[in-house]
């Protein structure tokens, strides 16, 4: 939710979102969409073009394996 509302412009999260590689369909219907930024984080474009492996070399941390580390479970 935070890139897609970083990237503001429609013609900006089109461009982001076909680099990720993201069908150009999805990605305009999507960058022109009016719904929430929550909502638009959860659907096809974002979550095929921002994989967790892409949020981890962005430098973003995980918080289900720090709270299993503080746990026990890993």
């Amino acid at each position: 939710m935070c890139y897609w509302k970083q990237w503001r412009w429609a013609r900006t999260k089109v461009r982001h979102l076909l680099a990720l590689g993201t069908s150009r369909r999805q990605a305009i219907f999507t960058a022109i969409s009016r719904k929430s930024h929550w909502h638009l984080s959860k659907t096809l474009a974002t979550q095929t073009g921002m994989t967790n492996k892409w949020l981890q070399n962005q430098g973003l941390i995980c918080v289900r394996d720090l709270w299993m580390k503080a746990h026990g479970y890993a």
